[in-house]
């Protein structure tokens, strides 16, 4: 498996404290089966994140991972703030990309419910030759928040989740129902710690989706096969679209 999403390089943003720190998540996420983490670093004013040092920090966490045997490579990404995209140049938006080709951007909604200005932000990204996986929506739901979802697919988005919250928790029922209509594609698990928080774990928000009638024959894809062609910069689309 592939987790896109995930806070695992140290001392940098709100994740990992320390390199031991990174090196428990990795461990997480081998046991948990997932080969390839995403350090998706937040790229937004409050976090002083350069993103042309993000692959001297990577080497690093690899070489300490390689050293320690533990079978997982972290990858190149960034979380990028919606907000925030006006003050980054496409050349810097290229080294946040997701594994580094300049291609697919996570990005990170405003605060509060999805307006039209992500589904804005999307289609200026498309005029810039980005794709979007939109990150964690789940927090950002209002009272249409279904017909944002469909908006932002319609514009060639991808809806990345947080596993363990569809797994377990409020807004579990609300996000089955929409993976129920197509609208939810991938699965991350924004982990920070290994201290306290989310784990790096995708297994469990996995089971969840294999609830879902028109999910279950490619789940395969919401973990590998899509998050694989993303990180490869390749086009790609859900294979169970329309729902």
């Amino acid at each position: 498996m592939i987790d896109l999403h995930c806070h695992i390089l140290p001392a940098l943003d709100d994740g990992a404290l320390d390199l031991a720190d990174s090196v428990a998540m990795a461990r997480q996420a081998e046991d948990d089966g997932i080969q390839i983490v995403c350090a998706t670093p937040h790229i937004r004013s409050d976090h002083d994140v350069r993103p042309e040092e993000l692959e001297s920090r990577i080497q690093a966490v690899n070489q300490e991972l390689e050293r320690q045997d533990v079978d997982v490579l972290v990858a190149h990404g960034g979380e990028v703030a919606d907000e925030a995209l006006h003050e980054v140049a496409d050349e810097k938006l290229r080294l946040v990309s997701l594994g580094a080709t300049g291609v697919w951007l996570l990005i990170e909604p405003r605060p509060g419910p999805i307006t039209g200005d992500l589904i804005d932000t999307v289609d200026r990204l498309a005029d810039r030759s980005f794709r979007c996986v939109i990150a964690h929506p789940e927090r950002h739901a209002g009272a249409d928040f279904r017909e944002r979802l469909e908006a932002l697919v319609e514009r060639g988005a991808l809806i990345q989740v947080t596993a363990a919250l569809i797994a377990d928790g409020p807004a579990s029922p609300v996000l089955i129902e929409l993976a129920g209509h197509g609208l939810v594609h991938l699965l991350g698990s924004d982990s920070h710690s290994s201290h306290a928080g989310r784990p790096v774990k995708l297994s469990h928000g996995l089971a969840r989706l294999a609830e879902v009638e028109c999910v279950k024959p490619h789940l395969d894809w919401v973990v590998r096969d899509g998050p694989r062609a993303i990180l490869a910069g390749e086009e790609t689309s859900p294979p169970f679209l329309p729902c």
